[in-house]
Order: C-alpha cells, then sequence, then structure tokens
C-alpha cells in the first residue's frame, strides 16, 4: 500500500472502504464461501469494481449501498494496492451504526472487530496489509493525564449528527402482515443468520432507497415470490423495536394486502430456510419477541407497540 495520490490512475480497478466507529473498531464483510468469485469464504473490507464511467469516489458510495444499504457522507482517500485485476484505491471514513440492522445483499454478514482481534481472522491479503498500514499511520494521541487515563486514537471525522443532543436515527423496515383462513405467514430464519437464528419471523427487510410500502412489495417478491402491488398495502401497525446490547433503534412497519397473489416459496435459503401459516391462537414458540408483540396488537386493533425500551 502506499499513500494515496490526488489524481486518478486509469490502473485503479476497483475500491473499498475503511470504516471505523467510535470504539475504535473496522467494519469487515465476510464473503461468500464456495462460490466461484475472488477471494472466497474471508473477510475484507466492503467495495467492489468499477464500472465504466464511474470516478472512484462514485463506486465506492454505490458498492456501499448496493451491499449493505450504506450510505456514509465523507469518505477520504487513504490508500492504494494491488488488487485482483489492478489497483485498489481505499476510502476512509466514520460509521457507527449496528451491522446487524444492515440489509445484507452480497456475502453473508458485516462485523465490527478491533485491531487486536484482527489476527486471528481468515482475511484477503489486501485488506489485511490496508489496516496495518492504517494501524501504523494512525497517530496515538495521549489522554489528558489522570487516574485511569488511556490512550484516545483519532478517527475519520464524524459526519454531521441531526440536531438534539444524542439523536440516534431509527433503522426503518417493512413487514409483510399475510393472512388465510385465520393463519399468519412467518418464515424460519437461516441458523447462520446474524439476527435471530433458528427463529420464525414476519417476512421482511430493511428499507434502501424506496418508500416503506415498496420496500414490502420488494421483499415479498425476493424471498417468496408472492406479487403485491404496493399501493394494495394498508398499515396495521406500528412497533418501536430497541433490541437486546443494539446500539440502533429500529421503526418496524406492518403492511398487510388488500389482495396478492402466489404461492410463498424459499428463494433465499441462506436466509430463511421455510414458510408457514401458523394459527393466530396457535404460534411457535420460537418467534421473534416484536414479532409475537405486533401480532398480537393487530389482533386487538392497537395500532403502535414498543420493545426493549423498558420502564
Amino acid at each position: 500500500m502506499t499513500s494515496e495520490p490526488p489524481a486518478r490512475s486509469d490502473s485503479v480497478t476497483a475500491v473499498d472502504a475503511l470504516l471505523v466507529n467510535s470504539r475504535g473498531q473496522y467494519l469487515l464483510h465476510l464473503r461468500d464461501a464456495n462460490k466461484d468469485i475472488w477471494q472466497p469464504g474471508v473477510w475484507a473490507l466492503p467495495g467492489g469494481g468499477i464500472e465504466p464511467g464511474e470516478e472512484p469516489e462514485q463506486t465506492i458510495a454505490r458498492e456501499l449501498l448496493e451491499e449493505a444499504g450504506l450510505v456514509v457522507p465523507g469518505l477520504v482517500p487513504f490508500a492504494t494496492g494491488p488488487g485482483q485485476h489492478g489497483l485498489v484505491r481505499t476510502f476512509t471514513g466514520f460509521w457507527d451504526g449496528d451491522p446487524s440492522a444492515l440489509h445484507v445483499t452480497e456475502g453473508i454478514m458485516f462485523h465490527f472487530f478491533d485491531a487486536a482481534t484482527l489476527p486471528y481472522l481468515s482475511m484477503a491479503p489486501g485488506s489485511r496489509e490496508c489496516l496495518a498500514q492504517y494501524e501504523r499511520t494512525r497517530p496515538v494521541l495521549p489522554a489528558a493525564p489522570g487516574p485511569g487515563s488511556v490512550p484516545t486514537v483519532p478517527h475519520p471525522p464524524r459526519p454531521p449528527r441531526p440536531s438534539g443532543s444524542g439523536a440516534v436515527p431509527s433503522v426503518v423496515g417493512g413487514h409483510l402482515h399475510l393472512e388465510r383462513d385465520g393463519a399468519v405467514l412467518l418464515g424460519l430464519r437461516h441458523p447462520s443468520c446474524d439476527f435471530a437464528p433458528s427463529t420464525w419471523h414476519a417476512l421482511g427487510g430493511h428499507c434502501e432507497s424506496e418508500s416503506v410500502r415498496a420496500c414490502v412489495a420488494r421483499e415479498a417478491a425476493e424471498e417468496a415470490g408472492l406479487r403485491i402491488d404496493p399501493a394494495d398495502l394498508r398499515l396495521v401497525h406500528t412497533a418501536h423495536v430497541l433490541d437486546p446490547g443494539g446500539s440502533r433503534p429500529r421503526l418496524q412497519f406492518f403492511f398487510a394486502p388488500t389482495r396478492w397473489s402466489g404461492t410463498p416459496r424459499v428463494l433465499e435459503p441462506d436466509r430463511c430456510t421455510a414458510w408457514r401459516f401458523w394459527p393466530r391462537d396457535a404460534l411457535p414458540g420460537d418467534l421473534v419477541p416484536y414479532t409475537r408483540a405486533a401480532l398480537a396488537c393487530i389482533a386487538a386493533g392497537e395500532p403502535y407497540s414498543e420493545t426493549g425500551w423498558g420502564s
């Protein structure tokens, strides 16, 4: 890896992002295993290849959005190193979100790791070298003297925060509430899922650059092969959720279709292993808590619930 020159080189064919949170941890992406891809089954910095007509800055923004629905303002060039078909340009920036809340469309998962854990990971060599360079070049500044003081490490600048002390934006998700003959459709999540593995859950996902109703219609088609017009979805419940240990609250909207077509099929077996209609009075015991609460509220005509916030 070398320090990043200001001008673009035509030999730069790919980009990646070195994202750091407020705890000094690095965001890594677990790539698919057993696939005919470059560097399968290892942890790597998120990124991808430059498409015709793109500048590197456009590519890294597109890749983060496509892979995980991430929008990270303020990315700056950091280094350039060898890649599969040319040079890889690395951008660095600050992101303090919850990786488990990301809508992962490529690879297996995202996770934050501290520097001490990196040597024990199976990692793409280029990503490992880039992180090592970042560790070497990032200065360590002494904290103010006093009992228990520890060194502090500067990170890329935070993007502007919303007004208001301690403001934390909620992740927005949409769920399908599909009833048939007094039973509701639920899916069994794959054992390797980062959130609620081997647990039944309502069909749905996190919003991308779309409305919540469009999100629900898209997820229904992608996950289960159901055809629903977003205009035929009506809101039946809103849940404000804070998962145990989670750093980002979530607003989950449940929509019921006035009409739909298709038979639920398992189309994403790495995320959902089965679809089943469960009687409303005999729901599975291993059901995501906020989904159980939402279903009870829908049956009672309650429009809103809160889960995980305590008293």
